[in-house]
Order: structure tokens, then C-alpha cells, then sequence
């Protein structure tokens, strides 16, 4: 059995290789020459899985080991008895976290308080419950957007767009794309939905791309219908827009599902999956070996600090660094995240202070996920 497997997936090494032929490529160079012989494929989002690749093949299991799972042709793959799976909800709590910090750094720089703001969330799925529930912990309140679960579990807890476009702080897009169906997402944030926004809000994108019009975007920014973006994710990746990189308040490299601890939930659910498929009993529980620790595992606060959480936060993960890493090589986008470092989630790190942390900012760190000292 031959399984050709992306070589920037992490914690993949010498798993298959007891069991199968291992081949480990470049996401450029999984071509439909790499793949004619191979049983299984293991990629990212960067593998566009349809006939240019497929047609000829033997594949039978293709494991995405990445959420988003639109560079996979569904059709195709029934038409052609090939089984996929994606590893949904691997990543979600890594962009609640990159969200908790972009939401810090924009508060921070334009001098506002986040407890009492309105956070719209317009989809709602593993991430977007997790960022619900840590903005809640930042003391905001949410309103949700999902329509597909909303005709699935009735109205309760769901908000019409509409609401979310008149009363939102902070509006943040946690959808699939998709180019069709009633629930079409691409170009969902289109010149229409910027126009009928109503307080001037701060427009986050860590989903995908397409699923905002670009130029609409740019519009707004220029013309003050919100009041700053913050884009993980672009239209064209790797090739992104450098006006709109300009215009953005923070911009990153697609990584804010880049934790270590979701690169490894996502290997994990696609080994397991390609296991399942093939029969490989060793490993249908199988666990990625020991993650690094991070660096410095203990944070200690500053009784002085005026902003001890935002400490705490962008000593995990700071936004700022990877939005001056993309601004100062934007022609390197996709080696910055081939080449992504190590950055753990909130869990990882323990949090002290020489003095009692005050019961507020106590449960506030308890709630985010981090242990206190």
C-alpha cells in the first residue's frame, strides 16, 4: 500500500510506515504523476482534490488532516467510490485563541473596553461555539448567525443577519465556503451586507477567503463603513492583495488555526481515519507523541501592568508578530506557514503573580483555559 502524505504535516513521520509506503511530498508537488499508484492521500487545504488529480488513480481514502474541506471534490469522489474526511473542529480552539488576541490588540489600540461590546459571530459551528464562548468569558455579549444549524434546532439562540449588521461592535465570519445551495457563502461580505451595517464595526475573517468580496472590503475600510479589518485568510492565497494588506488593522498568513495543539488534532483525526479505512487496528486511537512546551510555560504577571489579561494572552499568542511578519514578506506568505513556529494554546501555560490576582481577572483566565499559579 503506498500513502502519499504532505510533508508539512506535523507528527506524521514514521506513523504509516510499519504498515505502508510512505511518500512524503511538497503540497506542489502532490500531482497526478505523485498520486496515479498511491491508496491514500494525507494533505492540507493546499491539495486541490478533484479529476486533474484524481483521474486514473487508485485512490480509495483521502484524510484531509485541515477543517475546511472545499479543495475537496465531493462529487467526484462518490461518482468514484472514494471515501474523504476532513477534521472538523481540530483546529477550533487555536483560532478562538488568535481571535482573543486580535480582539485585545484592536481594543488596545484604539482605547476601548471590550466588556459591554456586541461581538456578531455569523457561523457557528466547533470554532465559531468557541469563540462564543471565549468572548463571553472577555465580558461581551454574542449574538449568532448560523442559519443551516438555526433550520436544524429552531430559532433559539440565533439571530437574523440583520441584527447583527445593526447592533454588532465587532463582527467575526466563522463559515464553510460554499458556491451554492441556499446557504451560499462565497462572497457573503459583499458590497450589500457592508452597506447595511449600522455602527461602524471592526470586521474579522479567519474562515475563508472568497467568502468576502475583496473590493467591497476595501470600500468599506476607505470609506468608514467599519472600522478596521482583520484578515487571516485571503482571496488567491498565496498571492494576496497588497492594497488590502495596507488597509487591513492586523493581517496574518492564514494561521490563526496554526496552534501546535491543532496541527496535531488534525493529524491525529487523519490517521485515524485513513487507519479506519484500510483496516490498520495499531492505530484507530492513535495519539501524536508529546507536543513541545512552549518556552516559557509560566507567565508571570506584572502587579503594575494596566492590562494584566492582555498580558497573559500575547503571552501565548500575539497577534502583532505574525501581522509584522506578513507585512514586512508578504511574497513569503506561504513559507511563513509552511515554516510556522511552535505555539501552544491557552492550556498550556500557567499563569502567577506575586500578589493575590484580582477574582475577575481570576475567572477570566480559568475560563480562556489557562491554569493559574
Amino acid at each position: 500500500m503506498l500513502i502519499v502524505a504532505d510533508s508539512k504535516i506535523p507528527f506524521l513521520n514514521g506513523v504509516f510506515e510499519p504498515f505502508a509506503e510512505v511518500r512524503y511530498l511538497p503540497p506542489d508537488q502532490i500531482d497526478a504523476a505523485a498520486v496515479r499508484d498511491a491508496d491514500a492521500l494525507v494533505i492540507r487545504t493546499r491539495t486541490r482534490c478533484a479529476a486533474s488529480l484524481l483521474d486514473g488513480s487508485r485512490v480509495s481514502m483521502i484524510a484531509t488532516a485541515t477543517i475546511g474541506t472545499d479543495h475537496i471534490d465531493a462529487g467526484y469522489c462518490a461518482a468514484h467510490g472514494i471515501e474523504w474526511t476532513g477534521a472538523p473542529g481540530c483546529n477550533a480552539a487555536s483560532v478562538a485563541q488568535y481571535m482573543v488576541s486580535a480582539l485585545l490588540r484592536t481594543a488596545l489600540r484604539h482605547k476601548l473596553d471590550l466588556r459591554g461590546r456586541t461581538l456578531g459571530i455569523i457561523g457557528c459551528g466547533n470554532v465559531g461555539t468557541k469563540v462564543a464562548a471565549a468572548a463571553a468569558a472577555l465580558g461581551m455579549n454574542v449574538l449568532v448567525n448560523d442559519p443551516p444549524r438555526a433550520e436544524r434546532e429552531g430559532n433559539i439562540g440565533f439571530v437574523p443577519l440583520e441584527r447583527i449588521q445593526r447592533e454588532a461592535d465587532f463582527i467575526t465570519l466563522h463559515v464553510p465556503l460554499t458556491h451554492s445551495g441556499p446557504h451560499r457563502t462565497f462572497r457573503l461580505a459583499d458590497e450589500d451586507f457592508f452597506r447595511k451595517l449600522r455602527k461602524q464595526p471592526f470586521f474579522f475573517n479567519t474562515s475563508r477567503g472568497d467568502v468576502v468580496d475583496g473590493n467591497a472590503l476595501k470600500g468599506a475600510v476607505i470609506t468608514h463603513r467599519i472600522a478596521g479589518a482583520v484578515l487571516d485568510v485571503w482571496s488567491d492565497e498565496p498571492d494576496i492583495d497588497g492594497e488590502l494588506l495596507s488597509l487591513a488593522e492586523f493581517a496574518t498568513p492564514h494561521i490563526a488555526g496554526y496552534s501546535t495543539d491543532g496541527k496535531a488534532n488534525g493529524t491525529s483525526m487523519a490517521a485515524r481515519a485513513v487507519a479506519k479505512h484500510f483496516g490498520i487496528e495499531p492505530l484507530l486511537n492513535f495519539l501524536p507523541a508529546e507536543i513541545p512546551a512552549p518556552d516559557t510555560p509560566v507567565i508571570m504577571l506584572e502587579p503594575a501592568s494596566p492590562h494584566p489579561l492582555a498580558d497573559a494572552v500575547f503571552a501565548s499568542y500575539d497577534i502583532a508578530a505574525d501581522d509584522a511578519m506578513l507585512r514586512a514578506a508578504p511574497e513569503n506568505f506561504e513559507a511563513q506557514r509552511g515554516s510556522y513556529r511552535i505555539r501552544r494554546e491557552f492550556p498550556a501555560y500557567t499563569v502567577c503573580s506575586d500578589k493575590p490576582i484580582p477574582s475577575e481577572l481570576r475567572d477570566t483566565l480559568l475560563k480562556l483555559g489557562f491554569h493559574l499559579g
